[in-house]
């Protein structure tokens, strides 16, 4: 009873605090964070993000956020500290029993409220991503077993977010069913469907499987010469990117490995852009009372894509082009996890949408001198969840070369102006990776050898704002 009491408690406490969450608006304050980055100035990045989110440890995103900030200024232990906690943070979740009951209680407060007092544990190909990007920081850290370890676990929790998606998806379709409810976001006036309905997004088999972190896998495995486990994450990036040569390739090479004395296989990753912004949009909603019609506007999330980095499709190797081919997108799969989730938004705004009416329709009857500050609150408060991890990168591209042991140098397209990034290359199998933000080069790996001796792993194009 003392437990239960507690927990009570506890959940009070939340709902006390919701007033918060239902005023933040995430990506304006991330706004300012990804200016400085653009700029080529990640301290001042770092001091924004701080600032906004003064109680420390931080939140779920905060950590997120501050692991790839850390991770382009080339502070890797800083990095993996923050994502570590959020890692922890999300296992914690996953394994406590109080967890879901919360979880759903905070939803609940969603249909009263709007989707910002929703408990954040994160979407999950957010979740995937995390455990990638640590095993890529571990990657170019020269930590092929410990990478080993942190791939092992993306893959573990694709498995767990399989299952709980088609429970939940399936419980979804069956209360919208008994309530005679269209939950289809195609339905709403004025949204901007095509976004979600493009034809990169419909082909994603689901919004959290990625073929490069298959890919990666498959080369981790290989570079730790178990080829036996490195084929099934090649044959799992081919099932989820078909008709893509470099990974048909990866495969064929495993038999045989056309490696020559002195040369090494090199994976060079690029991560370009920008993860897109969630902002809010309003939608007409009609909603009848008493044989009266009214007409409410609602708050529906949408997907801005971010523009600021140029196309980055191949990388200059010792003045050879390379092709870059795309074996991931975190835009794409943001637009795929939205348009998974538009069903229960829709769901959660349309019932919200009816009590506002009902009541306002109240309120005319019985109280009208209430009902122009009441339609003012719930203007106010009415408004569609901002919050997701804007740091991803946008697209994960990658070249797979065969080069001599040695120092070589290579540029890309976004950074013209920026000289050319020496690396070092020295064991059979070797990967580093390089991302490209507007038109500034950043790269955090023991392999480069860069001519910025004051910020050694942060490559910065001389040009400044």
């Amino acid at each position: 009873m003392a437990n239960r009491l507690r927990f009570l408690l506890l959940l009070s406490a939340c709902l006390l605090l919701s007033g918060c969450p239902t005023m933040r608006d995430y990506n304006a304050e991330l706004g300012e964070t990804l200016d400085y980055v653009k700029a080529g100035q990640l301290d001042g990045a770092v001091a924004v993000l701080d600032r906004n989110n003064p109680f420390a440890p931080g939140d779920l995103l905060y950590n997120f956020e501050k692991g790839e900030l850390l991770r382009l200024r080339g502070d890797s232990t800083g990095s993996y500290a923050s994502w570590d906690y959020a890692d922890r943070l999300i296992e914690g979740w996953e394994n406590s029993p109080r967890f879901e009951p919360f979880k759903k209680f905070t939803e609940f407060n969603s249909y009263g409220a709007n989707d910002k007092v929703r408990f954040y544990d994160g979407y999950d190909f957010e979740k995937v991503a995390l455990t990638t990007q640590m095993a890529l920081l571990l990657l170019s850290a020269a930590e092929p077993d410990l990478a080993r370890v942190m791939i092992k676990k993306t893959h573990e929790r694709e498995a767990t977010i399989a299952d709980k998606r088609d429970k939940q998806y399936l419980a979804l379709e069956n209360q919208a069913g008994e309530q005679g409810v269209s939950l289809q976001f195609q339905n709403l006036q004025g949204y901007p469907v095509a976004t979600l309905d493009a034809p990169e997004v419909v082909a994603l088999k689901n919004s959290y499987q990625s073929a490069f972190s298959h890919y990666l896998a498959g080369f981790i495995y290989e570079s730790l010469n178990e080829k036996d486990l490195a084929a099934p994450g090649y044959r799992q990036a081919i099932e989820l990117r078909p008709n893509t040569p470099l990974l048909e390739q990866a495969l064929r090479n495993l038999a045989k490995s056309p490696l020559k004395a002195g040369e090494v296989d090199l994976l060079l990753i690029v991560q370009a852009g920008l993860a897109p912004a969630r902002n809010s949009v309003r939608v007409p909603i009609s909603v009848d009372v008493e044989g009266e019609t009214f007409i409410t506007n609602m708050s529906f999330p949408i997907l801005v894509p971010d523009t600021s980095t140029p196309a980055v499709d191949f990388v200059t190797v010792d003045g050879k082009k390379q092709k870059l081919t795309l074996l991931n997108s975190f835009g794409d799969m943001s637009r795929r996890t939205l348009r998974d989730d538009m069903p229960g938004i829709i769901q959660r705004t349309l019932y919200r949408a009816r009590s506002n009416v009902e009541y306002l329709a109240y309120l005319k009857k019985h109280r009208p001198e209430k009902l122009e500050e009441t339609l003012l609150q719930q203007t106010q408060r009415e408004d569609a969840d901002t919050r997701g991890w804007r740091t991803l990168p946008d697209k994960t591209l990658v070249a797979r070369l065969r080069l001599k042991k040695g120092q070589h140098q290579l540029t890309l397209p976004n950074a013209p102006d920026f000289p050319p990034i020496k690396f070092k290359v020295d064991q059979a199998h070797q990967a580093f990776s390089l991302r490209a933000v507007g038109n500034r080069i950043y790269a955090a790996d023991v392999a480069l050898q860069l001519d910025t001796p004051s910020a050694p792993q942060a490559a910065i194009s001389p040009a400044q704002p």
